[in-house]
């Protein structure tokens, strides 16, 4: 009797190699090419994943990083005019989301989107000699001016139940449009004056600086 021939075995699924490099997995065919595919595939994929990875983790430090520069200067402005800080950096937020150099299309400068008269009547309280709008896009400038005029339009306020929601809304649409909406218990309660706001853009934007605030405390 000759010799026996070696048949190449399958055993539950463990791969055996034959004489023609090729693969037998649960009954499926795996050429080599393919194989070597697969693995640069699969590294390819961990590659993106981590630089996914980098990309998320890098952005949470340049957002939190953005959010928390200005807070020396939004507390310092706050402390000299006596007003929360966590509202002042809310409007911040809202107007600039943290940038210095923004510029609105009616003329409005820096981190608090100053307005020109807004920013010579705290230059006139103040007493200082020559300034110019443009001094509003230094940041420190921009907080001092935008926290005393929201501390003016608070006080202007200071009989309502929330002063800060009727000042949000004199903030961003003024003050004759204010009055349009003082009407019945809107006069004194903030719940119902800020359903009553006639425009959904200031009506939204003072809720979500109110919320923006509540986020930020304590400061």
């Amino acid at each position: 009797m000759g010799p026996r021939e070696r048949r190449p075995a399958i055993h539950h699924g463990r791969l055996t190699q034959n004489a023609g490099f090729c693969f037998w997995c649960f009954g499926f065919k795996i050429e080599p090419e393919q194989t070597s595919a697969n693995l640069k595939l699969r590294r390819r994929i961990r590659l993106l994943v981590v630089l996914l990875a980098l990309g998320v983790i890098a952005y949470w430090g340049w957002d939190f990083w953005r959010e928390r520069r200005f807070d020396p200067l939004i507390l310092a402005a706050s402390n000299r005019y006596q007003i929360d800080p966590a509202l002042v950096k809310a409007v911040v937020w809202r107007e600039s989301r943290f940038d210095p150099d923004a510029r609105g299309r009616a003329g409005e400068l820096g981190l608090m989107q100053i307005r020109a008269d807004a920013a010579s009547e705290w230059a006139a309280a103040e007493r200082i000699a020559s300034f110019e709008h443009r001094s509003c896009l230094d940041p420190a400038t921009n907080t001092l001016a935008g926290a005393w005029y929201l501390k003016k339009l608070l006080l202007r306020y200071q009989d309502t139940d929330n002063p800060a929601a009727y000042a949000l809304a004199d903030y961003n649409a003024g003050r004759s449009n204010v009055l349009k909406w003082l009407q019945g218990p809107a006069a004194t309660q903030s719940g119902v004056f800020v359903r009553q706001i006639g425009f959904p853009a200031t009506r939204d934007y003072v809720r979500a600086i109110l919320r923006r605030a509540d986020d930020y405390r304590p400061m």
